[in-house]
């Protein structure tokens, strides 16, 4: 007994001294993963720390009360033009860097649901009549008006006409896309449910007739609320209810980064004032409109897919798996360590063993049978 005894000691203060030992290297082993892995996860996000959300300013103006959509203006510095949601007549109001309103132009067409607009590089304000929350239209409209020379209230401005209709049934929408270079129209859905598309318009839309759009690839994920194409002509920024993302423009558009927006029910995104920016809005009376940083690829990430396809996994996720290895082996060594000690006191109690370790040396100084162990009796 007495060696059973030891070599049970000795096995638990082996596999005690083993879990010492092991323990901070698997710890560190583990943190080391934990590391990769975050890096890993950040990589494929905004990409480096961006400069906080800057105020420019708030829209106080009781005519402006669901401001859904926002322009730089082209012919005007420091101008931006913005919309009202549906309910409002024909009109778009010129916007100062205070937020002040510069202008109103009112151009008299029976709107439906205004909810985006756009400035082309000509100086033309296209005034997107897409919004269809109970998806029944039949067809959509966007109006043209140009910018004028100078900035000041006028009526009965003169406009173009643009039908449009889906080739798959009606969508609700509130993103109106213009590209720089060629003064192209795309629309992207709203979806509640699911992702939304992206659809372009001809390339010379007819005022005779509906115009017929083109599905052209899936929209990324988020409720999409507003969009607009940067400078370069190469990326589109889309505004979400709680954030932007950055899109890589080509025959299948591609989200490669997105950043927080400081606004909650975020409704309007346009081009900033610097290089790098764009401003975000929300709805509301007092609105007020930030300067954010275009959320910008992490170096060496690989960009999400629009179509969402799942990917093999990635070396951060091997990283994990290793990291639960260790995790696993770490609690082995501890619950073998445990039991032994267990056994070793379950068995032979401190007390009971000293007991019989008297008694066995009594017994053999007067000549006596070494005593026999009696069992416990249970109740």
């Amino acid at each position: 007994m007495k060696q059973v005894r030891t070599a049970l000691a000795l096995l638990g203060a082996t596999l005690c001294t083993l879990a010492g030992v092991a323990l901070p290297a698997l710890t560190a082993a583990a943190g080391s993963a934990g590391s990769a892995g975050s890096a890993g996860s950040a990589g494929s996000g905004a990409g480096p720390t961006a400069p906080a959300p800057k105020k420019l300013f708030t829209i106080r103006d009781d005519r402006i009360q669901e401001s859904s959509g926002l322009a730089k203006s082209v012919k005007h510095p420091g101008t931006y033009w913005t919309v009202n949601d549906s309910g409002d007549t024909g009109r778009v109001f010129a916007l100062d860097a205070d937020g002040k309103v510069e202008a109103v132009l009112r151009f008299g067409a029976k709107v439906t649901d205004v909810e985006a607009l756009g400035v082309d590089r000509d100086g033309t304000i296209y005034v997107a009549d897409i919004g269809d929350n109970k998806e029944n239209r039949d067809q959509i409209e966007i109006y043209t008006i140009p910018e004028p020379e100078k900035l000041e209230d006028q009526s009965n401005v003169k406009y173009h006409r643009y039908d449009f209709k889906y080739p798959d049934g009606a969508h609700d929408a509130e993103t109106l896309l213009i590209e720089p270079g060629t003064s192209q129209l795309y629309i992207v859905t709203k979806a509640l449910k699911g992702t939304g598309a992206i659809y372009a318009a001809p390339p010379a839309p007819s005022r005779e007739g509906t115009n017929d759009l083109s599905k052209l690839a899936a929209a990324p994920s988020g409720v999409i609320t507003d969009g607009t194409f940067l400078p370069d002509g190469q990326r589109v920024v889309l505004r979400t209810y709680a954030d932007v993302t950055t899109v890589a423009w080509g025959e299948t558009p591609n989200a490669i980064a997105r950043g927080a927006a400081p606004l909650g029910q975020g409704e309007t995104v346009a081009v900033g004032p610097t290089d790098g920016t764009v401003l975000v809005g929300s709805e509301g009376a007092n609105s007020a409109v930030y300067q954010v940083q275009v959320p910008a690829k992490a170096a060496g990430s690989t960009p999400p897919s629009a179509s969402a396809t799942p990917k093999p996994a990635t070396s951060a996720d091997s990283n994990n798996s290793d990291s639960g290895k260790s995790h696993n082996l770490r609690w082995i060594i501890i619950g073998a360590a445990l039991f032994a000690l267990i056994i070793t006191v379950v068995t032979f109690p401190p007390g009971r063993r000293e007991r019989l370790d008297r008694q066995a040396e009594n017994a053999r100084l007067t000549g006596q049978s070494p005593p026999t162990p009696r069992r416990r009796q249970h109740s």
